[in-house]
């Protein structure tokens, strides 16, 4: 019931009560008056007059009392009445929200946000509890999303100044060298290389702090559309690599088409660098999440990867025999796949790929994390390498 109703049923109950009470008080008086003799003369139908028996002065100090608690209760029993309307409705309506709202307003104080705001009652103060609770989740969600996005730059801060000492040493021990005149041809591209590095390094950096600036759009976006840009997109990316592609092609949702295609060249540049012969693409709704699924049928990727998530930054090692470093060093930096260490067999020749930072899952994964999804590496027995990217749609039909 809402709180205005609730006032009026028990303000009206209650002066409805006392009235009965006054009415019953003065019954109660009238009766026992009633049994005392009132004095005076009576006047006979013969024209006589009698003299009545007088009250004597204990009955007259009762018929005094009896007066007195009548005028006392018409002034008390009305205003009790709607005293405990108030102290009723106080209990009934206003003690638990105004309790459970204040405890909530410590806690936040405290910043202590990890609590359920009760819902006593469906009217006006417990959809106002209500919407301090979903106050309170958006709190919690935004405080959570910054203590990831402190926590992500901090791990990349520290990934980027460990991984700039060793080209730093490098360019130290080469200006030494300069300065006592022992440079040769091999020294001045030494330098050259390390400084290009240096330059990658700080270029990915920025690229990954536009990525955190970078707003969600979401608009409404056909299935037909994403189904035959990922065809397209693939066609491009795979080359001669046989390819699947699978998904709705009927109905519309709502998702940050920019930031989808984006996810999807990544992760199927990646899968088209270390697939052998096959790539999978399937595009799935499920809920209130858009999946899109990329298998190759590659070495797969390596366990610490799996274990620990796309890291920027990070050590890569690939086959030599099978991926040359002129090659990996000419493929963009968003969009390659991080290792395939994991995989592959003890004592297989390795070289390390130095102008790939491992950026495009990483990239990836941010993006999915801003559009409210997840990034997820797995391996499939009997495949290879799978990337599973979820986002957070609003389905239209």
């Amino acid at each position: 019931m809402e709180l205005k109703k609730t006032f009026l049923v028990l303000s009206g109950s209650c002066v409805l009560l006392a009235l009965l009470l006054l009415v019953l008080v003065f019954m109660v008086c009238n009766s026992i008056s009633s049994t005392f003799p009132n004095g005076g003369i009576a006047i006979l139908s013969d024209g006589s007059t009698i003299k009545l028996e007088a009250p004597t002065a204990f009955q007259q100090g009762i018929l005094s009392v009896l007066g007195i608690i009548q005028v006392v209760s018409c002034i008390v029993l009305p205003m009790g009445g709607l005293a405990l309307s108030g102290i009723l409705y106080y209990r009934i309506k206003l003690k638990q929200p105004i309790a459970a709202l204040w405890d909530g307003i410590t806690r936040i104080q405290n910043h202590d946000l990890d609590f359920f705001m009760p819902v006593h009652s469906d009217d006006e103060l417990g959809q106002l509890c209500a919407a301090f609770d979903t106050m309170r989740e958006e709190l919690l969600k935004t405080n959570r999303e910054l203590w990831r996005q402190a926590e992500e730059r901090r791990r990349l801060n520290a990934a980027f100044s460990h991984d700039l000492r060793n080209p730093i040493t490098v360019l130290k021990g080469n200006v030494k060298l300069l300065r006592q005149g022992m440079a040769d041809e091999q020294t001045i591209d030494r330098m050259e290389s390390y400084t290009l590095r240096i330059e990658q390094y700080v270029e990915a950096m920025s690229s990954i702090q536009r990525l955190e600036q970078v707003p969600v759009r979401r608009k409404e976006c056909s299935c037909f559309l994403l189904h035959s840009e990922l065809e397209e997109t693939a066609k491009i990316l795979a080359g001669t690599l046989e390819l699947s592609v699978s998904g709705p092609d009927n109905g519309t949702m709502e998702l940050d088409y920019g930031l989808f295609l984006t996810v999807a060249e990544n992760l199927i540049g990646n899968a088209a660098r270390f697939a052998k012969s096959k790539i999978m693409i399937c595009l799935e709704r499920k809920d209130s999440f858009l999946l899109l699924s990329i298998t190759d049928d590659g070495p797969g990727y390596p366990v610490e990867l799996i274990r620990n998530g796309p890291k920027p930054f990070g050590k890569v090692k690939y086959p030599a025999s099978d991926y040359e470093v002129s090659d990996l060093c000419s493929v963009p930096q968003m969009g390659v796949q991080d290792s395939v260490l994991g995989s592959l067999p003890a004592g297989t020749g390795m070289k390390e790929d130095s102008g790939h930072f491992g950026m495009g899952l990483y990239s990836s994964q941010m993006l999915c994390l801003k559009h409210e999804g997840t990034l997820t590496l797995e391996n499939r027995k009997g495949y290879g390498a799978t990337a599973i990217a979820s986002f957070k749609i609003h389905r239209e039909s």
